[in-house]
Formats: C-alpha cells, structure tokens, sequence
C-alpha cells in the first residue's frame, strides 16, 4: 500500500524501505530507513513518514540500541496504521508516539492515526492533539460500538466491538463486524486493539 502511495503520489526522492523476510513477512531495511531520514530533501523540508505500528516499534527499538536521533524538520508528520499484529510488543498510543517525538522529532500534534482494512472503502483517522479526541470516519460511513452479548450501541465511555457502515461499499458488504475493541467516544470512538481470543488479521501480515 505504502509503495503504492509512494509511487504515484511520492516525490522523486521518496522511497519505500519495507522488505520481505524469507518467512515471507515484512520488515525493514533499518539502513535504508536511516539514510533516507539522514537525506538533504529530508532534512531540509517537512516530511511525511508512513509505516505500521510495528515497524516503528521495530525502527525505534533499533534507533534506541544504536543510540540514534533524527530531527526531521517543523512541519512534517508521521502517519502509523495497522496495529501490531504480533509482530512487536504492544503499547498504548501515547507511549508510542512519545517515543516517535524522542527518536524523530515530530511533535503528538503531527502524528496521526488510520483505521482501517481491506473489506472496506474508507479509513477513519485520529489526528494528534488538540484535534477532536478518538478515530473518526467521513460522513458517507458510521461505526458503532456494540455490545458482543446484545448487539446494542454501548454508551458513551464505554468499551465494545467495532461494527462499520461505509456507503461507498459499492458491490459489496455495506456493514462489517470487527472483532477489533475500542472505547465509544461520542460519534467518534478510542481503538483499543484486538478482542482476546480474536486472530491476528491486516493486510501488514500478507506479503506482495
């Protein structure tokens, strides 16, 4: 997806750092992410950064026991999807974006946040704060939060499954039912990740 992007709407010097493993599952090349962030475009103009949740637990980590920082300039963003998957350890948002801001530079307000998966048209997005707090979708599709023992809206504050209308589902299923948790926050709700029991699903764990 992120090669994709890059290619038709990158910059020139734009590059996609992803490889596969002879497992066949996706990882990075922590030296070409490096030289790309250490680059002259880079480090003279804002930059936007895209990855999963456990690639830039990967790259921190790796940053971290090489004792290495980047500031890239005021004005660029990261933007991070896809969850975990099993693939790294775990953490709650804001320890992964205070680490983003200590290895890179770029401040809460500039990360932002996606949701989103194959079966569906559009994304929701969280942006960083003082934004509206939580993920929220385009007017065209609605998430409710529902109880898994009623199928009822949850109320507000409280945690449920993740259920998604999304009209632009043309020639397709119009609601999916996740089995993804998050927290109702008004019209907008607060991801939390995986139910339990649930397995692993995302399109970072399929290979090209």
């Amino acid at each position: 997806m992120f090669e994709t992007v890059r290619r038709i709407l990158g910059a020139p010097e734009s590059v996609f750092v992803g490889q596969i493993e002879a497992n066949g599952a996706w990882t990075l090349d922590f030296d070409a992410a490096l030289v790309a962030l250490n680059s002259s475009p880079v480090t003279r103009h804002p930059s936007l950064l895209f990855g999963t949740a456990f690639s830039f637990v990967h790259l921190l980590d790796y940053m971290a026991e090489q004792d290495l920082r980047v500031e890239l300039p005021a004005g660029s963003r990261v933007m991070e999807t896809g969850g975990y998957k099993n693939r790294s350890r775990s953490m709650p948002k804001g320890e992964l974006h205070a680490l983003i801001t200590e290895r890179l530079g770029v401040t809460p307000d500039n990360i932002i946040c996606e949701y989103g998966m194959s079966e569906l048209s559009s994304q929701a997005y969280a942006l960083g704060a003082p934004a509206l707090p939580g993920f929220h979708f385009p007017s065209w599709a609605r998430a409710q939060i529902i109880s898994p023992e009623t199928g009822r809206e949850v109320a507000d504050g409280e945690t449920g499954q993740i259920r998604i209308f999304d009209l632009a589902n043309v020639f397709s299923v119009a609601a999916i039912q996740t089995e993804d948790l998050a927290i109702r926050l008004g019209g907008g709700f607060d991801l939390i990740g995986r139910a339990q029991p649930a397995e692993p699903r995302g399109c970072s764990l399929m290979t090209a």
